[in-house]
């Protein structure tokens, strides 16, 4: 599972050249025959496009006033206490893990979860507990506004291998 999470916070880091050809070439490490089909469907998707299209992509689904906003306590509190909370706790577990989050990107966003999780066997409770719902909140969002975005693709392999979190 470390592979995966690993190949998974690659493919929902911003674009840059050579990123589908890198992430193809690592698809077989992936255990599970439904993560393939759906990071093969996201890549398949993007190779259609340009750089240029695809970091206007990722801009509007995730970055800039997301339509699925990548960030698991967000999309279950809010911007709330709870959140807060959740946070400084996914913070001491990255710092324990010696997770490093690049450009500003706060503990409970995608890319670092999944480093995270590539870099424990126990992750913490509350993660498991709600990683799920807020997967799944975070497709139906984008899928409510744009059902044909690619992101659906990376989302649901990004759900498919987290089930065994819990939650």
């Amino acid at each position: 599972m470390k592979t995966t999470y690993t190949l998974l916070a690659e493919a929902l880091r911003y674009p840059y050249p050579e990123q589908i050809e890198s992430l193809r070439g690592q698809l077989d490490a992936l255990p599970n025959k439904a993560e393939i089909r759906s990071l093969s469907t996201f890549l398949e998707k993007l190779s259609s496009l340009t750089l240029a299209d695809r970091e206007e992509l990722y801009t509007r689904t995730l970055d800039l006033n997301p339509v699925a906003a990548p960030y698991i306590g967000y999309q279950i509190w809010g911007e709330s206490y709870k959140r807060g909370a959740f946070m400084a706790a996914l913070n001491q577990e990255m710092k324990v893990h010696d997770i490093k989050m690049a450009g500003g990107e706060l503990p409970d966003h995608l890319i670092p979860v999944l480093r995270y999780l590539a870099a424990t066997a126990d992750p913490m409770d509350a993660l498991a507990k709600v990683m799920g719902q807020a997967l799944k909140k975070m497709r139906k969002a984008l899928k409510d506004t744009e059902k044909d975005n690619p992101y659906l693709h990376l989302l649901a392999a990004i759900e498919q291998s987290t089930k065994t979190l819990g939650g």
